[in-house]
């Protein structure tokens, strides 16, 4: 589905201010001032998508080494937004962006939530198990025992 005609998508990150909104409006886990200012400055790529108010209604971002690894992150729409191929759009624009910039046999990965993933599988992503495990460790916080 293409982008409706009411949204833009843009190069780039939305201000922080709506990183962290769109993250806990859109079901993701909410972060940290400080951690949303990592995500804004250490990604790879940033896209955002407004609406005809210039509201940040979604994003997505890839984190990566430029060379061969890139990690899918963050694709977020609001719920009043979703539908209208804005995620779609998001995800689009991120992989034109690794196939343009990205040599031959780059690997992209991502975690999608089960409502995502017949988005993620429309554009080709596959399930790793069971030839792989996907795992995931949370750092504690210093001094936490």
């Amino acid at each position: 589905m293409p982008l409706h005609r009411d949204y833009r998508i843009l190069d780039g990150p939305p201000p922080l201010a709506d990183y962290l909104r769109l993250r806990v409006e859109s079901s993701l886990s909410p972060k940290s001032g400080a951690q949303g200012a990592g995500a804004l400055t250490g990604s790879w790529t940033f896209r955002h998508v407004i609406d005809t108010l210039e509201n940040v209604v979604g994003m997505g971002r890839v984190v990566g080494d430029g060379a061969w690894y890139f990690l899918i992150a963050d694709i977020a729409t609001l719920p009043a937004h979703q539908g209208r191929g804005t995620g779609g759009a998001i995800l689009d624009a991120l992989l034109a962006h690794i196939a343009e910039h990205a040599p031959p046999g780059a690997y992209v990965t991502l975690t999608a939530d089960p409502p995502g993933r017949r988005l993620y599988e429309q554009r080709g992503f596959v399930d790793i198990a069971p030839g792989r495990t996907g795992m995931h460790l949370v750092m504690p916080s210093p001094g936490v025992q």
